[in-house]
């Protein structure tokens, strides 16, 4: 039957205070002390049993609750009821215990299941670089004998420079790395992106991007191809009507009109085509760039000399704002031409209204945010560029109003090129715009002596 401690103690000082009792009565008054002595050893004894009771009891506790995160455990049957509501409590949180287990559990193999079945091959590691887990995909992908094994190194597994240092980079800076890899599995390529993870370690993951980079060297192929046998008989046709317009007098106004027409499309077919192939050549990386420090008011003043040809023949005003003499690093035909396809456009398309002729002002200044650069912003005062436009203007062919580009002659290859241009250069580039206020292209070079450090 179980009892309380009180209960127990309560029982022992009644037996006590009867002992007392009966010595008082049996014995001479001397004779109390070695009663006393008696009944003090007595409750030692009995306190004894009982601390030891009360230790089997928390000793069973103890094993109990030491054992909740492995397995469950059942109620503990106390000896003593003042012990009921802590055996209860470990049993109810024994179970709570087992079903959160249970749930992480089953959430781990959903997410193993999830990533062995992704297309993409995926790795995490620690802290120190060791792999702690990887799902079927990279296990297929690395067949040349070096197995994918657990706690050991990424290294021993991977040996790709690229991928290892875009896993160094997660690890130390705990920034988004992203990188290629050509040599992971012969022939193919694959995109590294690695992310580190709150804890501590990262996680890679590689996107194979072959049958992509396949099929875009195929279009650029094409396009350059068809560019190239298109220069041939266009420059034959612009050749032969320019003759017939200059030195035929017999012709009629309605076959001179005729002429006319097929000349000014001849050139814009010309332009595109030149367009389509410096656009393939960016894109395939074939187009070979010499960056040297160059002074950025160098690459602003003779963008805006070379374009004087066209600013006198639409009597544009082409100005330039503030300058700065900081240095980038650039290959100076490049930026030029970034340069004038934005001048360009802005003599194309910023005209205001009300206004006879378009205004533009070049402008170069030095910026700190996020690095030590040099940003150039190219400005009309145009109708401006509607927002939901803004996004989508450095796309191939990409046009925001169709029927004034082709009656200025635009191919809408210029903003793309620009746009990979300055990428390959490590800048950025962007279009701020006001309706009715007008337009400004910015793009940033990063500063020689940042490149430098």
């Amino acid at each position: 039957m179980k009892r309380g401690l009180f209960f127990s103690f309560f029982i022992y000082i009644a037996i006590a205070l009867g002992f007392v009792a009966l010595i008082r009565v049996w014995y001479t008054p001397r004779s109390w002390i070695v009663g006393v002595a008696l009944l003090l050893g007595w409750a030692a004894i009995n306190a004894f049993f009982l601390a030891s009771s009360v230790r089997k009891n928390i000793v069973r506790l103890e094993v109990s609750t030491a054992a909740i995160p492995e397995r469950k455990v059942s109620i503990v049957d106390p000896s003593y009821t003042d012990f009921d509501g802590l055996a209860r409590a470990i049993s109810v949180a024994s179970d709570h215990v087992e079903h959160a287990l249970a749930r992480a559990s089953e959430n781990r193999r959903e997410l193993e299941a999830m990533i062995d079945s992704m297309q993409d091959a995926v790795v995490a590691v620690d802290a120190a670089g060791r792999i702690q887990w990887s799902n079927q995909r990279l296990q297929r992908l690395i067949t040349d004998g070096s197995a994918v094994r657990l706690g050991h190194a990424l290294v021993q597994s991977i040996r790709d420079p690229g991928v290892l240092e875009c896993v160094r980079a997660a690890l130390e800076l705990r920034i988004v790395s992203e990188g290629r890899s050509t040599s992971l599995v012969p022939g193919r390529i694959f995109e590294v992106n690695v992310s580190p993870m709150p804890g501590g370690g990262a996680v890679a993951v590689f996107h194979d991007i072959t049958r992509i980079e396949q099929v875009e060297r195929t279009q650029r192929d094409f396009v350059a191809n068809v560019s190239h046998e298109l220069r041939t008989p266009l420059t034959s046709i612009s050749g032969y009507v320019e003759t017939l317009l200059d030195h035929e007098v017999a012709l009629s106004d309605q076959a001179r009109e005729f002429l006319t027409t097929i000349l000014k499309n001849s050139s814009r077919m010309n332009r595109l085509t030149e367009d389509l192939l410096v656009m393939a050549r960016v894109e395939s990386s074939e187009q070979e760039l010499h960056p040297a420090p160059i002074p950025a008011d160098v690459l602003v003043r003779d963008a805006v000399q070379a374009m004087t040809g066209l600013v006198q023949d639409t009597e544009a005003v082409l100005e330039v704002g503030e300058i700065t003499t900081a240095e980038v690093v650039a290959d100076n035909d490049a930026i030029l031409q970034v340069l004038s396809n934005l001048i360009e456009n802005g003599i194309k398309y910023g005209q205001a209204r009300n206004e006879p002729n378009s205004r533009i002002i070049v402008s170069a200044r030095e910026v700190s945010d996020p690095i030590d650069a040099v940003e150039f912003r190219v400005r009309d005062f145009g109708p401006g560029i509607a927002s939901e436009h803004l996004n989508r203007i450095f796309e191939r062919f990409y046009r925001v109003d169709k029927a004034r580009s082709r009656e200025s002659g635009g191919t809408g290859l210029g903003l793309a090129i620009a746009q990979h241009m300055v990428r390959t250069h490590g800048g950025s580039i962007r279009a701020e715009s006001e309706l009715n206020v007008g337009s400004t292209f910015i793009f940033t070079l990063p500063k020689a002596l940042s490149r430098i450090e």
